[in-house]
């Protein structure tokens, strides 16, 4: 079991969403919680939420996740000033949500830099602290989306598909190497009703539902908890493995025949 109490628990993009949910169940279950986000506005009002909860945070910092430098640089303080971490919820993430063709660059690169690339750079910035003390938790929230590509969803997918890869093969790895007390954790939910995915349609909702934001972040911190390699929610998005045995365009009609390629035809997003 993975205990939160008296862990010092950094989540990255927790001003909002679920990640604001789960620091807040972290810093409940006595955890010294640092959070990072872009929003230094939201950081303060969850900081003196968990203070009036009677749960003060242990810091929190401003850190555009899409700049390796500043994540470098907040990181050093994080260590200077806080010491090792040892469970780092690697959560933030954006989403574009339009064709290939009407992404811009600079979006392409950002929903890399944010998606999958400051995985590599906050891991490494803390990873060696674990190894030092023999323990320690990553966890990556990655999505659904990281096991099947959807129109309007070409760099969000990759970017995530991407991030399933990166825990799975830092899973592996990290046995290989004997740091079998590291744990690793990768979180692959459907669409949750943050407003990120405002506007976002499931055919099937008792299958495939829009996930409620509490229950998620409930789910993933007791997967962290119980050392719980892999959650995917809902059960239903299990189904994707055994289909993709199927032929290419079988597989393509019966993801259709569930709604899921039409999910973001009505996409708004936060701006939305």
């Amino acid at each position: 079991m993975t205990t939160f109490q008296g862990k010092n628990v950094l989540i990255t993009g927790c001003a909002t969403g679920i990640g604001r949910l789960m620091a807040q169940k972290a810093a409940a279950r006595g955890a010294k919680v640092i959070m990072w986000d872009i929003n230094m506005a939201g950081l303060e009002e969850l900081s003196d939420q968990l203070e009036r909860w009677g749960h003060r945070a242990a810091a929190y910092q401003q850190c555009d996740l899409s700049d390796r430098e500043e994540i470098q640089d907040t990181a050093r303080r994080v260590l200077a000033e806080q010491g090792p971490v040892d469970i780092l919820i690697n959560n933030a993430g954006i989403v574009s949500g339009k064709p290939l063709l009407e992404l811009s660059d600079e979006a392409i690169e950002r929903t890399f830099d944010i998606n999958t690339l400051a995985l590599f750079w906050t891991t490494r910035c803390f990873l060696p602290g674990m190894v030092q003390k023999g323990a320690g938790h990553i966890v990556t929230i990655a999505s659904a989306g990281g096991l099947i590509g959807v129109p309007k969803m070409t760099d969000y997918s990759a970017s995530k598909f991407a991030a399933v890869g990166f825990d799975e093969s830092l899973r592996v790895e990290l046995h290989r190497l004997g740091h079998r007390h590291i744990r690793t954790t990768v979180v692959c939910p459907y669409f949750i009703s943050t407003g990120m995915f405002k506007g976002v349609k499931t055919r099937f909702p008792f299958l495939l539902p829009i996930m409620e934001p509490d229950e998620v972040a409930s789910k993933i911190v007791g997967a962290v908890e119980k050392n719980q390699a892999r959650l995917i929610m809902p059960p239903f998005v299990l189904a994707l493995y055994p289909t993709r045995l199927l032929p290419t365009g079988l597989f393509d009609k019966v993801v259709t025949f569930f709604g899921i390629n039409h999910t973001m035809d009505e996409f708004k997003g936060r701006g939305g």
